[in-house]
């Protein structure tokens, strides 16, 4: 069944986890292994090979570097400049992708339909779709530089990631959007970009829906009923996106999955943590929607970490192929399944970019 990944942090990985993505996932593990920098080496679940024979066709694939203050804990970029460098120097990886024929930017409804097209054949090594977001808007220094963006075929963004940001308050700090924020929104509601809700803190989020009337999707983000921490929706701010005709991605970290999980202890064997989980969320958003549109998937199986902290029934990303025949168990129809696997994003994707 053809996937739609609504989350991936492809070029982060390529430029500061120094993965060549064109690489089988061994070849990427056996060069890690014996480092320690990262609590992922050796352990990663995604590479261009995998999405292809998982037949992931189509993802959001992020720019992604935080601007931090002096105060701040959190690692990030010491100046606005710097991080939006970083965000070039990303763009710059999936463009050298394109030239490589390993990738290709979808951005209208042109590109979607001819890249929709050339997955339906039975072509070799076909190009993995991207559409470009930027998570976190900090590295926007003014709102030209979010229309250098759009220029590139930026075609989403989060207005916050961890902490307080620029623009709006992030996952794990509370506050509201502030004049810049209002200023974003505004630009972001002009070039008809989507607006990602993911990470916006409650009041920032909140705020945000008061202000902004354009498109919204919360690309990879699970439900605070079955995990109560802030990092994920309420049932209220779930069916506030419903009702905004949002599509909201489940995400495969397993601390999002559980409660309870500890960092750097907790294994997902030994936390019970499975793609069960994942159908959970999804069913619990169907019930509250009374449908099965406003589902899907947004892996973010390469945020940072891997397996270590993944279902222990997943090896790779290709393994979501598993998901249609959990999904069939829960009662299912082909019909639902096809949706939540891809057809509810890019039917949003068709509606948006009409």
């Amino acid at each position: 069944m053809f996937v739609f990944d609504a989350h991936l942090d492809l070029s982060m990985n390529a430029l500061e986890w120094n993965r060549d993505l064109r690489w089988s996932i061994e070849a990427i593990r056996n060069s890690e292994q014996g480092m320690t920098d990262k609590p992922d080496r050796g352990l990663n679940t995604v590479c261009l090979p995998e999405l292809r024979k998982g037949n992931i066709g189509l993802c959001v694939a992020t720019q992604i570097a935080r601007y931090v203050k002096k105060s701040s804990s959190l690692p990030g970029w010491n100046s606005p400049e710097q991080a939006w460098a970083q965000t070039q120097g990303q763009l710059a990886w999936y463009q050298s992708m394109e030239a490589a024929g390993e990738m290709i930017q979808v951005h209208d409804l042109n590109t979607l339909n001819t890249h929709l097209q050339l997955w339906k054949s039975d072509a070799l090594n076909k190009p993995v779709g991207y559409i470009l977001s930027l998570e976190g808007a900090d590295s926007i220094v003014t709102l030209d530089h979010l229309e250098k963006s759009y220029e590139s075929g930026l075609r989403a963004i989060g207005p916050a990631h961890y902490g307080p940001g620029t623009y709006a308050h992030g996952t794990d700090s509370v506050g509201g959007i502030g004049v810049k924020g209002r200023a974003l929104l505004k630009k972001i509601e002009e070039l008809g970009l989507i607006l990602d809700a993911t990470h916006l803190c409650d009041v920032s989020f909140w705020e945000t829906m008061k202000l902004y009337q354009g498109p919204v999707w919360a690309s990879h983000n699970n439900c605070r009923a079955l995990v109560d921490h802030n990092r994920q929706f309420s049932d209220e701010q779930l069916k506030e996106l419903i009702s905004r005709e949002a599509v909201i991605g489940i995400a495969l970290d397993a601390w999002m999955m559980v409660p309870n999980w500890v960092r750097g202890q907790s294994t997902p064997k030994g936390m019970g943590v499975s793609l069960a989980q994942m159908v959970n969320n999804i069913d619990h958003i169907c019930q509250l929607a009374g449908n099965t549109k406003h589902i899907g998937i947004g892996t973010d199986l390469d945020g940072a970490f891997g397996k270590e902290q993944s279902p222990a029934d997943l090896d790779t990303i290709a393994d979501l192929q598993k998901v249609p025949q959990l999904l069939e168990d829960k009662g299912y129809t082909q019909n639902d399944i096809q949706g939540i696997m891809s057809e509810n994003f890019l039917n949003f994707l068709r509606r948006v970019w009409a």
